[in-house]
Order: structure tokens, then C-alpha cells, then sequence
């Protein structure tokens, strides 16, 4: 058996929440033991679609990002668990809270260090997650409820040293990447979103937009960036790595500079600008 990876391509989630709800329509009142109890119908969520809005109007993003266990190759989890054998990997590399063996110390749930990941069920008294639909995997399934699920395909699992695999992660990224060389998840990311620049910039005079003005970004490392107002009179600067920003805007024969603007923050929206 060939351990598996989830690819998951942000770029086509089109925040339909099909995942999500097959995750719960999977889980909610089935028991899959020794894989797992049923989930709760609310308070839990192995596979969170996670929805984020970016930027203040009118320049508003709106980015999505379904969450799960990572299935780490070095799950911190696994090592907190004072009971042997309660948290497993598999030789697929799916990790599995026993639901037997749990005896809910919560221990787990501590030292996961994502999010919206571990659960705790109060009723019965163990901690809960994604399992990457082991019963599934087990009986012949090529796919995952969400996976399966998912009218773009925007969430795959598949065999490690598959070629999709393979040029999939490539170009791809983890979920808090301060922490990837340690956990070492399984699950790869393709446009987790980056800090954008934007605003409009017109003529007062005229009251009219101003096209084809000419804007270059330059960040605190050197590097910089240029780019020419649209047909709107709009700038975007996209895909910008945390730092501080100087932006020179030169259009209608004048100049304007904004000094320090800091994306480590938040998206920055510079609004409507006079020129």
C-alpha cells in the first residue's frame, strides 16, 4: 500500500462547502470503529472549510481554505498520547485516534499545533478527527468522502509516488510553513493566500479614472514591483510576501508616495487617490 497525500489546489475551491458537508454526511451518526465513533452533528468538523475575507471595500477578496488533520509524518499528537497505541500512523500514512484506546485526556488536542483539528467529543469522552476515510481506503475506496465530494477536484488524495503527486507538489506549499520541517504533514496546498496592494487612482479635475498610470511597489528587501492602472483606474499588486512596502505612483504629470505600508498586518486597500 502507498502512503498518501492530500493535494489540495485553493485556486479552483470554489466555497461550494461540498467537502465539508460530505465529511459530515460521512461521519454524523456512523460508527466506522476500530477507525472511528460517529461525530457529532454540530461542534465538529474533521474537514473545516475555512473562509476568509480579504481587503475592505470595494477591493474584497474573498479566499478558502479546507482544513484537516495533516497527518503528519512527526505527529505531535501521537507523542503526547501517554496511552500506547491510542494515536497510530499507518503504513499509509493516515493517522488514527483508537477509539477504544482513547481515554480522553485531551492531551492531543494540546499539542496539535493547527487549528480546528482534534476535537473533543463530550459525550463519549474521546478526542476526534479526520481519519482520511481509512474505511474507505480499507474497503477498495480510491477516494475520500470530501475528495469525492468536490465538484472541482480542488481536493485529491492520492499515492505518494503518483506523477499527479508528484507535479502537484512540486509546486506547492504547506499550511504553516514555520512549523512543516517538524510535523512534516502530508497534505500540500497550491494558492494559500498571499498580501495584496490595491486602490484606484483618478482625476479630480476631471473626475475621471486615470488609465495606464505608471506604479512601482518596492519592498524593504530591494525587490520591486510595476504595474500600470487598468481600464478601471484600479491597481492590484498581488501575491506580496509579508513586509514593508513604499509605493511611488507617477500619473497626470504628478507624484505621489505612500511610505511603510506593512502587509504583515492585513491586505492593504489604499482607496481612492487624487492625482
Amino acid at each position: 500500500m502507498g502512503k498518501k497525500v492530500f493535494l489540495v489546489d485553493t485556486r479552483i475551491c470554489n466555497g461550494c462547502y461540498s467537502c465539508h458537508i460530505g465529511c459530515k454526511d460521512e461521519n454524523v451518526t456512523n460508527d466506522w470503529t476500530p477507525i472511528a465513533k460517529p461525530q457529532p452533528e454540530i461542534g465538529q468538523f474533521w474537514l473545516k472549510l475555512h473562509e476568509k475575507i480579504r481587503g475592505t471595500v470595494p477591493k474584497v477578496k474573498v479566499a478558502y481554505r479546507p482544513g484537516l488533520c495533516m497527518h503528519c509524518d512527526n505527529p505531535t499528537c501521537k507523542e503526547a498520547c501517554p496511552i500506547e497505541g491510542a494515536i497510530y500512523k499507518r503504513d499509509d500514512g493516515l493517522v488514527i485516534i483508537d477509539p477504544i484506546k482513547c481515554t480522553g485526556c485531551r492531551k492531543c488536542l494540546e499539542a496539535c499545533p493547527y487549528e480546528d483539528v482534534i476535537y473533543f467529543n463530550e459525550d463519549l469522552n474521546i478526542a476526534q478527527k479526520c481519519t482520511g476515510c481509512a474505511h474507505l481506503i480499507d474497503a477498495g475506496w480510491k477516494e475520500t468522502r470530501c475528495s469525492d465530494n468536490c465538484p472541482t477536484l480542488a481536493i485529491r488524495i492520492v499515492d505518494e509516488d503518483s506523477d499527479e503527486a508528484k507535479a502537484f507538489i512540486a509546486e506547492a506549499e504547506f499550511y504553516k510553513p514555520e512549523i512543516a520541517d517538524k510535523m512534516k504533514p502530508r497534505v500540500y496546498y497550491k494558492g494559500l493566500p498571499k498580501k495584496f496592494i490595491a486602490g484606484t487612482i483618478y482625476d479630480p479635475v476631471e473626475d475621471e479614472v486615470i488609465i495606464g498610470g505608471d506604479l512601482k511597489l518596492t519592498c524593504e528587501d530591494g525587490k520591486t514591483y510595476t504595474l500600470k492602472s487598468d481600464h478601471f483606474g484600479d491597481f492590484w499588486f498581488e501575491n506580496l510576501p509579508d513586509g514593508r512596502y513604499t509605493l511611488e505612483i507617477n500619473a497626470n504629470g504628478k507624484t505621489k508616495v505612500f511610505e511603510d505600508l506593512n502587509t504583515a498586518c492585513a491586505d492593504i486597500n489604499l482607496g481612492d487617490i487624487a492625482m
